[in-house]
């Protein structure tokens, strides 16, 4: 199973995405994980997932997230700007299982 954590600015945005990841998910018939927390949470969950994805809004903490991740061998990246606003989960899931 792969593990995703999608961070936002409250965790409540990436919420709808979560969901529209789980369903492209579901389609294809894959196993994943998928949830969504505020950045301030990303501490106490990153050990736990393969990939951490960060809402546009929160670009700013990719340094300081990737550096928790770089001891636990994680990747952390920022969703693309035009497939986080169109609530693209399908391609938002494509760029997580690339990472992992």
């Amino acid at each position: 199973m792969n593990k995703i954590l999608l961070c936002c600015a409250a965790g409540m945005s990436t919420s709808i995405l979560v969901k529209k990841m789980y369903d492209s998910a579901t389609s294809r018939e894959l196993d994943v994980e998928i949830n969504a927390v505020s950045v301030s949470e990303v501490e106490h969950h990153i050990k736990d997932y393969d990939v951490v994805l960060l809402g546009p809004q929160v670009k700013y903490e990719q340094n300081r997230i990737a550096e928790l991740a770089a001891p636990l061998n994680k990747k952390v990246s920022v969703i693309n700007m035009l497939d986080y606003g169109t609530m693209r989960g399908d391609k938002v899931l494509d760029s997580a299982l690339a990472l992992i």
